[in-house]
C-alpha cells in the first residue's frame, strides 16, 4: 500500500464527509423556510443566505470526493474484479446522492423566487433521503456484503 494511496482515501472520506454535512443541514434548511411567516422578510433572507453559502459549500466539497473516489477506482483499482458488487451499488448510490443534490439547488431556487409549495412536513422527510443514501453507502464500503 503506497503512501499516496492512503492520503487520497484519507482525503476521501474527508471530502465525502463533508459533502455529507451539507446535504444534511441544507434540507433542515428548507424546513425552517418553510416554517417562516410571509412577513418574516428578514428571518426568510437571512435563512436564504446561509442555505446559499451551504449550497456553494457542498458543491465545491463534491468536486474533490468525487474526483479522488474515482482515482481510487480508476486508478489504485479499489471495487473492481470478482466479488465487487458491492462497488456498483456504491455508484448507484453516488448518482443517487449527485441527484439528490441537484434537487437540493433547484428546491433553493425554488425558495429563492419565492415559489416553494411543499410543507416543512414534507422537507422533513426529504432530509431523512440523505441520512439513509449514506448509511447504506458506508455498510457497503465497510461490509461489502455482495
Amino acid at each position: 500500500m503506497s503512501a499516496s494511496y492512503l492520503w487520497v482515501k484519507a482525503l476521501h472520506i474527508i471530502f465525502v464527509a463533508s459533502w455529507f454535512a451539507g446535504l444534511f443541514y441544507l434540507p433542515r434548511l428548507f424546513v425552517n423556510l418553510a416554517m417562516v411567516e410571509p412577513h418574516s422578510t428578514a428571518e426568510r433572507e437571512r435563512l436564504l443566505l446561509m442555505a446559499r453559502k451551504l449550497l456553494r459549500f457542498s458543491t465545491i466539497l463534491m468536486v474533490p470526493a468525487l474526483l479522488s473516489g474515482l482515482w481510487l477506482w480508476v486508478v489504485v483499482g479499489i471495487g473492481r474484479g470478482p466479488g465487487s458488487g458491492w462497488m456498483h451499488a456504491k455508484l448507484a448510490l453516488v448518482l443517487a446522492v449527485g441527484v439528490y443534490h441537484h434537487v437540493c439547488a433547484r428546491l433553493l431556487s425554488s425558495f429563492l423566487q419565492g415559489h416553494n409549495t411543499r410543507s416543512h412536513t414534507w422537507f422533513r422527510v426529504f432530509n431523512e433521503a440523505s441520512v439513509l443514501m449514506f448509511a447504506a453507502i458506508v455498510v457497503l464500503v465497510v461490509v461489502k456484503p455482495f
